[in-house]
């Protein structure tokens, strides 16, 4: 019998906020996190320390899971934030980057911590009522009737993320590809109930990024193209097809679980392809013209339906399996032992070939309207086609959220700017009253009110890695941007537009730095007859969320009292 070790006692670390080690971490993964921000973040190469594939990304629905600490006070933040990244995809940094802030400013502050906690969750009230008013000047209305404004929100989503190496014609072409893509997903002709299709994405390495493509229906790679180069004389009607969701190798362990009882001297391998071959036979006399399996068909069954001139398409995977439910209507089959009803047939308009490098596509056409698609997506090298697709995909979701709330927000810190701005003017009006409702004295107030608007403004200085300047105008409070190598005296000569284009600056403009004391003022709202746009937009749901995903964030950490750890 082995001796029982003895339980050691639990780990119990008072108040985490005060303690140095935590705080260094804390300080640490804020560094990690802000360099990481923006089109110009530096990046990261992220790898296991015994081995194993290293990826390169700034982006952090990659960068997060990858980062694991044994203080669990630490994961408690990480793991929030990834919730909300698992949700909306993006805003991932910007809500880590300002709950991070919300804890060392409310530290800095001096403010008790549960008074801190209160006044986080006022400010963070007159942020969402503020952004969902009609007027709120950061926020951008998306018309539907122009792409102009969701190229703007895609080109945002895609040029944040550096690793992905792209000039302005190939973001710019691939933002235009992903707008093409989502509305191909959007039914136009849907009463009821919407329910949007899918993209398919196809990665193709060595190409030029400009050989990108977005198809209706479905590309699927084709491996060997034996036995399908007779697509050209196929007829010109719907074809037919079947997908089988069941492998068709003919292994016995293919047929389930169960006992199997086999008669003395029967062949079962023959039996057994006598099954397939009537399999074979069914779809032959039912005029079908494209055989589907999502795994392995028997090589005699694959040649008698070549024979009878029938393309054969194995080892298709789960991933297709629906998006091809969806184009073609088919119903799978999960069995071989009965005859394949009608209704579970499928269409297709036509077959061809695309080429794309070394790969060859086959182009299955949808029937008629259809909210299937596919986008072909091709990079230089593995790196930078990873992380392009990782951002592709996140403006799938970005866009999508725009069915949802069809508005954005300003990006490239003009909204962080707008907002402190505003809650600096709405709460010096009201300091009396507000601090009596909210239990604090009016210092605590004016105090708490400072650290949450510099967590707001620390954000947007946080897109800056080159050694300039962050500002905001005093007239608008949007966020500007002034080089490390540009004067102050000729300042004016060096800004030109704001971060998100909306603001061309001017002779009567004044500036402060970001993080500095300005005068308190009311943001102008902009003129609704400029002919500036938005050049960087952000999802307007994603963000909001990521805001309240900070802000709560950052209270329960400034809650937090004691740190339990079970260290058997």
């Amino acid at each position: 019998m082995s001796r029982v070790a003895k339980k050691a006692p639990s780990l119990c670390t008072d108040l985490p906020l005060d303690n140095t080690d935590i705080c260094d971490k804390l300080h640490i993964l804020g560094q990690l996190l802000r360099s990481c921000f923006g089109p110009t973040g530096r990046l990261k190469q992220v790898h296991n320390n015994i081995g194993g594939h290293v990826v390169t990304t700034s982006s952090s629905s990659v960068l997060l899971p990858a980062i694991s600490s044994p203080q669990p006070f630490i994961n408690l933040i990480i793991t929030s934030i990834r919730n909300h990244v698992s949700r909306y995809s993006d805003c991932g940094l910007f809500a880590a980057i300002l709950c991070l802030a919300l804890i060392q400013q409310a530290k800095q502050s001096g403010v008790k911590r549960n008074v801190a906690i209160r006044l986080n969750k006022h400010f963070l009230g007159l942020c969402t009522s503020y952004l969902h008013q009609e007027d709120c000047a950061c926020k951008v209305k998306l018309d539907f009737c122009s792409s102009h404004i969701l190229i703007t929100l895609a080109h945002s989503v895609i040029s944040s993320k550096p690793a992905s190496v792209l000039t302005k014609p190939e973001a710019l072409h691939v933002s235009k590809l992903a707008v093409q893509a989502f509305l191909l997903t959007v039914p136009c002709k849907s009463p009821g109930i919407v329910s949007l299709g899918r993209i398919v994405t196809v990665s193709v390495e060595g190409q030029s990024v400009l050989d990108s493509a977005v198809f209706p229906g479905l590309l699927v790679d084709i491996p060997d193209v034996f036995g399908i180069f007779k697509v050209e004389n196929l007829p010109p009607n719907p074809l037919r097809m079947v997908l089988f969701s069941v492998s068709l190798a003919g292994d016995l362990s293919e047929l389930g679980n169960g006992t199997i009882e086999v008669h003395h001297g029967a062949n079962t391998d023959s039996q057994i392809l006598d099954q397939l071959l009537e399999i074979g036979k069914q779809v032959v006399k039912d005029e079908v013209k494209l055989f589907v399996c999502q795994k392995v068909i028997h090589p005699v069954l694959q040649q008698y339906l070549r024979s009878h001139g029938i393309i054969v398409m194995e080892r298709l995977g789960i991933t297709l399996m629906e998006p091809l439910i969806q184009l073609t209507g088919a119903q799978p089959v999960a069995t071989l032992h009965t005859t394949i009803p009608r209704k579970a047939y499928g269409n297709v308009r036509d077959l061809s070939f695309r080429q794309f490098g070394s790969k060859t596509l086959l182009h299955l056409h949808p029937p008629g309207e259809s909210v299937i698609c596919t986008m072909v997506l091709c990079h230089r090298n593995e790196t930078m086609l990873n992380e392009l697709k990782v951002a592709c995909q996140k403006t799938e979701h970005v866009l999508r959220l725009t069915l949802r709330e069809p508005s954005a927000l300003l990006g490239a810190g003009c909204t962080e700017t707008h907002l402190a701005a505003y809650i600096r003017h709405k709460s010096m009006n009201d300091v009396i009253e507000t601090a009596s409702v909210l239990g604090c004295s009016q210092t605590e107030y004016l105090l708490g009110m400072e650290a949450f608007c510099r967590s707001l403004e620390s954000v947007a200085a946080a897109l800056e890695h080159n050694g300039g300047n962050s500002l905001i105008d005093l007239t608008c409070a949007h966020h500007w941007t002034l080089p490390a190598d540009v004067m102050q005296e000729h300042m004016e000569d060096s800004l030109g537009l704001c971060g998100c284009g909306l603001v061309e600056s001017s002779p009567r403009m004044k500036w402060s730095y970001l993080n500095t004391k300005y005068p308190e003022f009311s943001p102008a709202p902009l003129s609704r007859d400029t002919t500036l746009q938005p050049h960087v937009l952000d999802s307007f749901t994603a963000k909001l969320n990521a805001l309240q995903v900070a802000v709560e964030t950052a209270n329960i950490a400034l809650d937090v009292q004691y740190i339990i750890q079970d260290m058997n």
